[in-house]
C-alpha cells in the first residue's frame, strides 16, 4: 500500500521574500524542531544573475520510534536528501525531499511549494504533498507505517508554528532589504523569462479541477502550481487522513 497526503493551501499574509528569509533560519539546524538534528550542504548552484539558487542538503533526523525497532534496524538517525530550488524572479521555492536511509525498503517522497498568492502579491501560498511506501521492514511494515504517518502529522502542525515564529523574528529585524528581484533590478515582472527550475508537471496547463480533498486547483505556468480553496484551512484544523493507492 502507498500512503499519500495532499495538504490544503496555506496562506501567509507576508511577502514571498520575508517568508523565504524566515524559512532559511531553520538551517543548518533548528532547536525548535527536535527531530531535526542537523544538515550539511552537498551541492549548491547560483545562476550568474542571481535569480536562481539551488541547494541540496543531507539532513539528519531523529524520529521517535520504539527502542526495539531501532535495535533491529541498527540505526539512531535517519538521513534524507532535500533539494531546495528558489527562483527569485518568479518568486517560487520548490522543495523536494527523499529518504536516503532504508531506500530499498521504504520510499518516502515529499514535495512542497511556496509561491505568490494569485490575487495578492504581498501574500505567500504554501502547499505540500507526500507519499510513503513501506515495501519491507523486518516484518514490522505495519508498525513503521503507523509511526511514520503519526510523526508526519505532528511535524506538519509544528512546521507551521515554527515558520510563523521565524517570520515574526524576521520582521523585528527589519525587512527593508527584502524586496522582490524584479523591483531590485528594475525588471518588468510581466516579461519574466523561463526558469532553470523544473516545476511539477501538474503546474502546466490551465483550468480548474477538484482534488480528493475538495481543494480547487487553479493551474498557472507563470506562478507555479496555484491552489485555491473555499476554506483556507491549515493542517492544525483537520485530522491527517492518508489516501491509499495500490
Amino acid at each position: 500500500m502507498v500512503q499519500t497526503y495532499q495538504s490544503p493551501v496555506r496562506i501567509y499574509k507576508h511577502p514571498f521574500e520575508v517568508v523565504m528569509a524566515a524559512y532559511e533560519m531553520r538551517f543548518p539546524t533548528c532547536p525548535q524542531i527536535p527531530i531535526f538534528v542537523g544538515s550539511e550542504i552537498t551541492y549548491e548552484y547560483k545562476s550568474e544573475d542571481g535569480a536562481v539558487h539551488v541547494v541540496e542538503r543531507k539532513c539528519e533526523l531523529n524520529f521517535e520510534v520504539p527502542y526495539l525497532l531501532k535495535k533491529i534496524a541498527s540505526v539512531d538517525y535517519v538521513y534524507f536528501n532535500q533539494k531546495n530550488s528558489v527562483d527569485w524572479r518568479k518568486r517560487t521555492l520548490l522543495i523536494e525531499a527523499t529518504n536516503i536511509s532504508f531506500s530499498s525498503r521504504i520510499g518516502i517522497k515529499e514535495n512542497c511549494m511556496y509561491y505568490v498568492h494569485p490575487e495578492n502579491n504581498d501574500w505567500t501560498c504554501f502547499e505540500q504533498s507526500a507519499s510513503l511506501d513501506v515495501k519491507s521492514f523486518f516484518g514490522f511494515e505495519g508498525t513503521v507505517e503507523k509511526i511514520a504517518v503519526k510523526q508526519y502529522g505532528a511535524n506538519l502542525a509544528k512546521g507551521k508554528e515554527i515558520l510563523e515564529f521565524f517570520i515574526e523574528e524576521t520582521i523585528k529585524k527589519g525587512t527593508d532589504h527584502l524586496i522582490p528581484y524584479t523591483v531590485k533590478y528594475g525588471e518588468d515582472e510581466g516579461s519574466v523569462g523561463d526558469s532553470a527550475i523544473d516545476m511539477p508537471k501538474e503546474c502546466n496547463g490551465e483550468g480548474e479541477e477538484e482534488t480528493a480533498n475538495g481543494i480547487h486547483r487553479r493551474q498557472s505556468t507563470a506562478k507555479g502550481d496555484l491552489l485555491k480553496s473555499n476554506q483556507h484551512t491549515s493542517f492544525d484544523d483537520r485530522q491527517l487522513l492518508p489516501q491509499q493507492s495500490e
